[in-house]
């Protein structure tokens, strides 16, 4: 019996790119090229990558906010996210929810937040409007907030306070697996650190599965139990968080880790500077997608595109070199 809540295999999401004039499709963006990903059950999966990689497209794709070209997304019970449709799909979105990067551009102005909360809870919970109230002040204070802030509208809070509130509307559906989009790049490093303990807490009080998507490592290396590593629009490296940190395989791992600030007092390592610019998803470079930039290139790089493969027990990454 399988452990996984989620699993996604062969995924393919690309975006046609049209003319102005006539909408005549002239080429394609592979924003996600080929990807395969396990989630286990109460479990965090730390992904990270350059901006553009295609990591946030993933996330939206597994909350069907993206209608991927090919692969398949599946839940705990095997049944294919993207075959669903109508009711079936309402119900699916249930027990996934997503946080996006930013909560203002998330959350409706015009509402309060006990109003949003209330209407989620009326709507999908099928609660009466007194359950809806008492249901909403308590995810309230759930994320650190108090129920008075029901009567609020969005503008009124600080960045930190409307993540909160992001949070306290994602919790409503009581899901099992929750999408992290860059949920804390837009905050201070004080509130940062503030949200990343609210959503472990909330993780092991709910027993919830977590798609952490950042460009943050430090924060990843906190917060998750397995890194994958994309570039380019597929993983090139995926492991346990501990083992990536201490033991990156794949050249373009190195080069990300190199780039964390080093505390005082903590070892140093080399930095890696990286030449040349990400290759557009528009027109990917033939063979390996890194070989571009990679500080270990040959001939056979630009030939052959290399699988991921198992380099130590749970441990794998796609590189010809290693």
């Amino acid at each position: 019996m399988t452990n996984h809540l989620i699993s996604i295999r062969d995924l393919q999401v690309h975006f046609p790119i049209k003319t102005m004039i006539l909408q005549r499709t002239i080429g394609v963006v592979r924003a996600v090229d080929g990807v395969s990903l396990d989630i286990e059950k109460g479990k965090t999966l730390g992904l990270v990558g350059e901006s553009g990689c295609g990591k946030t497209t993933i996330g939206r794709a597994i909350v069907r906010l993206n209608d991927p070209n090919g692969g398949e997304i599946r839940y705990e019970d095997g049944e294919d996210i993207l075959s669903l449709s109508g009711e079936k799909l309402r119900d699916m979105r249930k027990n996934i929810q997503i946080i996006f990067q930013d909560p203002y551009s998330s959350l409706n102005p015009r509402h309060t937040v006990g109003g949003m909360l209330q209407e989620v809870l009326t709507v999908q919970m099928h609660m009466d409007k007194k359950q809806a109230a008492e249901r909403a002040d308590e995810l309230l204070r759930q994320v650190g907030l108090s129920p008075i802030y029901a009567l609020r509208y969005p503008h009124e809070f600080s960045g930190g306070q409307r993540q909160r509130v992001a949070i306290a509307r994602a919790l409503a559906l009581e899901p099992r697996f929750l999408v992290c989009d860059e949920a804390v790049s837009a905050l201070d490093v004080s509130i940062q650190s503030q949200i990343i303990n609210l959503l472990m807490d909330l993780k092991d009080q709910y027993q919830m599965t977590y798609l952490f998507i950042s460009h943050a490592l430090n924060v990843v290396e906190h917060i998750s139990d397995v890194v994958a590593v994309m570039y380019l629009g597929k993983i090139v490296e995926m492991a346990p968080t501990e083992e990536v940190f201490q033991h990156p395989a794949h050249p373009y791992t190195r080069a990300l880790l190199s780039a964390i600030p080093i505390l005082s007092g903590r070892k140093k390592r080399e930095r890696i500077i990286l030449h040349g610019e990400v290759p557009s998803a528009a027109n990917v470079p033939p063979g390996c997608r890194f070989h571009t930039r990679c500080p270990h290139m040959d001939e056979s790089c630009r030939e052959s595109c290399p699988e991921l493969k198992e380099i130590s027990p749970g441990h794998w990454a796609a590189c010809s070199k290693i």
